[in-house]
């Protein structure tokens, strides 16, 4: 794949960062905390929602041209070409008269630009044409690739777009609309369809079905709700979920944001279900009211985006030193001040590693391309880097260390007896449930023979359900078998099951749960814990069927009905995925809300030995300094709640590490957010998905040292660029400033020194290409700004004693002493720099001795050659008098030749002496 593809994929996905993103929209709603930007919502808006909330559910239907089985595909085309995509404003792509001002908006584009106009103004129009001509290069070629990124970035994004669950009526149903609302039945007795459709095509009238960990894909009104309970502190600022329901409960209410019933985009289910109908799309939500308010704001800044600033800053400020220094010498000491200030502001281009944006963004789509091919997306580029400089990974135990398939193993009753009412029990539970059915529930319903025999469609009826949620750590279901009783089934973690029950069931018998049967319950629990199985208790009670709704009071007084037990076995993969993550330096700490029993005998399995398992309670009940020694000490932590996960990762933070994250579930999603590089798989419940900066396509460790390795590499050819520019750059200017001091004369031309660092910088566009050693790959690496410096100022001057040997050379061999024979020593120091700055990439890109020891990347190899022969030619060609330059006698080259094979020594040397004492990076 070239570069000009990789340019394209990076700005693809810079621009699907700018499409619907769930906590972007998050991070906006926080960044209004605290400042000056309004909340509230706009009058129109409020007018509508507060509408839509107080008008019967058929008016409300009817007025948005939907009705009670959802619109048919036909109409949600039409009201979709009349209203717009499901989009934010700014979400947007922008004008192609914007992309084309932003593709020119850059400082180095901006300071060429002065160089020109100023060249124009002195009459210098050699000057001006060649730097005008690289501005509008520059210009023209990134938005060329940019405008063409769209389509591989939107066949990447596509591969992990979120969607809504809708209702779609038959399209037949439009002809016969009369006839519907009579004879619906008998004429489709199918009745609607649930569809998935991206969240960008729904649209005003469509009823959207919501369950536990869904996103809110736009402002909705809700139709019908059980226990459904929404996250949305950003948008109102309560702490907790939020319950929700069909009818506004408090009708005096004015803000829709104290409406009921009334659900916002940007918000996520957290427990419950229901079926809601759109009111508002796009820029028309309340969201999209904040968003044309303020600018979009990201995360805080990563390890790897604070890295970057950081050298941007170092060498920012060597420009700003070394710049008025050139320009003060010159001035002075030539006396053209015009000229000093342009060969002043050539000094600043030079010393400016321009091309590293260039060379970042390469790097960076070449390991997203990479990645891709190993079904591994990137959402976020820079994720990558924090791939390689990850030293923690705290991943989930189910479908991570172990299978994504998980068996029942036994069914028994309280005693350890197998118990086929157990399983009765339990299947009634997981077939009823509507939330979200994990794996345990897939495994029970697996068992078909069960429902046969239960002849659950004709015996049973639901009643109600009280929805799972990560605090009580259970759900039930009420269905009735016979009209004169209800049965609530529950089914549950075993401590959060023992707290509500009081009973156990013995053979046909109830007895009381005393203290001895409660010991004897944790100790048959236990063995089966230290079996390796995961325990999961079942009770029930009957009750009178004088209600039809139950709520979480209901849970009390309920009888032990016996356990289902699960066998998730480890992959085959998982110990030596594990083994090859620490081999690299990588840390591996299991976070789970699982049994501390089932959880070590898992990680002793999969060569991980517990260093001590520390439960949720335990984490509830330390101090932040306490915790911060618990996480260094302590490798596996257990029945945790979705808040322990994201205080784990942020103290892992705290102490320095950059930490990784891997899960799939709802209570992954703020402790997916809060780590440095969040992972999940594209089998994700939405909110995962979209707090995830990586999504693989297969759930496994193995991918993941592969993206551990690929980081690495990405992050050591970006080094190897800014080590190598920075401090050949530096030795470059450096010499500048000797010359300037003892020249009558200026020892390059400001046209000089910008041909000189285009040259050199088309040399470097490959190194995203290159190869890196082994050695760079097996740590962990950061950015280091003091390594940066300390690296440029030790090799920077090695490369002036060659320029002034040149010096030295042109000056009393070739006699080039006077302001009439400036050309020719202009000429023989823009060779010899230029020779010795493509050098520099072979010397510096390795620690090792290059061609022998550290085999270089062809494509870098043929554009470094590739410009070593421009560069002769440029003065030794026929159109060296356009660049004020002229041929150098053939007596020149055999000198050239000894100055560069000592330089090339010097190197070498300094480069064992300098990893001996600092290390290479």
């Amino acid at each position: 794949m070239n570069f000009t593809i990789l340019k394209q994929v990076f700005a693809g996905f810079i621009r699907s960062r700018a499409m619907s993103r769930h906590f972007r929209r998050l991070a906006l709603l926080e960044a209004l905390t605290g400042t000056g930007v309004s909340k509230e919502v706009p009058a129109s808006l409020a007018q509508t929602l507060a509408g839509a909330a107080k008008s019967d559910a058929d008016a409300l239907l009817n007025s948005l041209g939907s009705h009670a089985d959802g619109l048919s595909e036909h109409e949600a085309e039409a009201i979709r070409e009349r209203v717009g995509a499901n989009e934010v404003e700014h979400e947007k792509p922008m004008p192609w008269w914007q992309h084309l001002w932003h593709s020119y908006r850059n400082p180095f584009n901006l300071l060429l630009t002065i160089l020109a106009l100023v060249s124009y103004l002195t009459g210098d129009m050699k000057a001006t044409i060649v730097i005008s001509t690289m501005v509008v290069l520059s210009t023209l070629l990134r938005f060329w690739q940019e405008s063409k990124s769209n389509k591989a970035a939107d066949k990447l994004k596509a591969m992990v777009s979120n969607t809504a669950t809708v209702m779609r009526r038959d399209p037949a149903e439009d002809a016969a609309e009369d006839a519907r609302k009579y004879f619906n039945a008998v004429l489709h007795p199918k009745g609607p369809r649930k569809v998935e459709v991206p969240i960008k095509h729904l649209v005003p009238g469509d009823l959207v079905v919501l369950s536990a960990g869904d996103m809110i894909p736009a402002d909705l009104r809700v139709l019908t709700a059980k226990d459904l309970f929404l996250a949305q502190a950003a948008m109102t600022g309560e702490s907790l979920p939020v319950e929700k329901y069909a009818y506004p409960r408090n009708p005096e209410a004015t803000n829709p944001l104290e409406l009921d019933n009334i659900l916002f985009m940007g918000t996520n289910v957290v427990s419950g279900s229901a079926t809601a109908v759109v009111v508002t799309t796009g820029s028309n939500t309340y969201f999209g009211a904040l968003a044309e308010r303020v600018t979009t704001t990201d995360r805080a800044p990563t390890a790897f985006q604070a890295g970057v600033n950081k050298v941007s800053w170092l060498l920012i400020r060597f420009m700003f030193v070394m710049t008025p220094l050139v320009l003060l010498i010159n001035g002075f000491t030539k006396g053209d001040w015009v000229e000093a200030f342009l060969f002043a502001l050539s000094v600043a281009v030079g010393l400016t590693p321009e091309m590293l944006p260039m060379i970042v963004t390469a790097t960076l789509a070449k390991g997203a391309v990479i990645l891709s091919r190993k079904k591994v997306i990137v959402k976020r580029l820079d994720a990558i880097q924090n791939f390689g400089a990850m030293d923690v990974l705290c991943t989930d135990k189910t479908g991570t260390l172990t299978q994504d398939k998980i068996f029942l193993a036994r069914h028994t009753d309280v005693f350890g007896e197998v118990s086929d009412q157990v399983l009765e029990y339990a299947y009634l539970n997981s077939y009823y449930q509507t939330g979200l059915k994990n794996l345990l529930d897939v495994a029970v319903l697996e068992h078909a023979e069960v429902h046969r025999e239960l002849n659950v469609a004709k015996h049973y009826r639901k009643v109600d359900e009280i929805p799972f949620d990560f605090q009580r750590r259970r759900m039930s279901v009420v269905v009735s078998e016979r009209d004169d009783h209800h049965e609530l089934i529950c089914k549950g973690a075993v401590e959060e099951i023992l707290g509500v029950c009081s009973r156990v069931q013995h053979g046909d018998a109830i007895e009381p749960l005393t203290a001895e049967l409660l010991a004897q319950v944790n100790s048959l629990t236990a063995a089966l814990n230290e079996e390796g199985l995961r325990v999961v208790a079942v009770a029930m009670k009957e009750t009178p069927p004088t209600q039809n709704v139950y709520s979480v009071a209901d849970e009390s007084g309920l009888v032990l009905v016996g356990y289902i037990a699960f066998l998730d076995p480890p992959k085959e993969s998982t110990a030596p995925a594990l083994k090859a993550l620490q081999g690299h330096g990588v840390v591996v700490k299991v976070l789970t809300g699982d049994n501390e029993r089932v959880t070590a005998k898992i990680c002793r399995e999969v060569g991980l030995p517990p260093q001590g398992v520390i439960l949720g309670s335990t984490i509830e009940a330390i101090s932040d300094t306490e915790l911060a020694l618990v996480v260094e000490q302590h490798n596996v932590f257990a029945k945790l709640s979705p808040a322990h996960k994201e205080r784990i990762v942020r103290a892992l933070k705290a102490n320095g590490h950059v930490v990784g994250f891997m899960g799939d579930g709802i209570n992954d999603a703020p402790a997916l957010r809060a780590a440095d590089i969040g992972i999940s798989v594209d089998t994700a419940v939405d909110i995962a998905k979209e707090a995830a900066d990586i999504i693989l396509l297969e759930k496994s460790l193995m991918v993941l040292e592969e993206g551990v390795i690929e980081g690495r590499k990405t992050f050591a050819n970006m080094l190897k660029y800014i080590k190598m520019t920075a401090s050949s750059n530096f030795g470059n200017m450096f010499s500048v400033l000797v010359a300037s001091a003892f020249l009558p004369f200026l020892p390059m031309l400001p046209l000089h020194l910008l041909v000189l660092n285009l040259l050199y910088d088309i040399s470097q566009t490959a190194i995203p290409f290159d190869n890196v050693d082994e050695d760079q790959v097996r740590l962990p690496q950061r950015w280091n700004p003091e390594h940066i410096s300390r690296f440029m100022v030790f090799f920077g001057p090695v490369s002036s004693i060659f320029d002034i040997a040149t010096y030295g050379l042109m000056w009393f061999i070739f006699g080039a002493s006077t302001v009439a024979h400036q050309t020719l020593f202009q000429s023989g120091w823009f060779i010899e720099s230029l020779l010795s700055q493509t050098l520099i990439v072979y010397m510096l890109r390795t620690q090792k001795i290059p061609f022998i020891q550290s085999r270089i990347g062809w494509p870098l190899l043929v554009t470094t050659m590739a410009v070593m022969v421009v560069g002769i030619l440029v003065p030794m060609g026929p159109f060296a008098h356009y660049f004020k330059l002229q041929a150098l006698p053939l007596a020149y080259f055999p000198f050239l030749v000894v100055i560069l094979l000592g330089y090339v020594l010097l190197i070498q040397a300094m480069k064992g002496f300098y990893t001996r004492r600092y290390g290479w990076q």
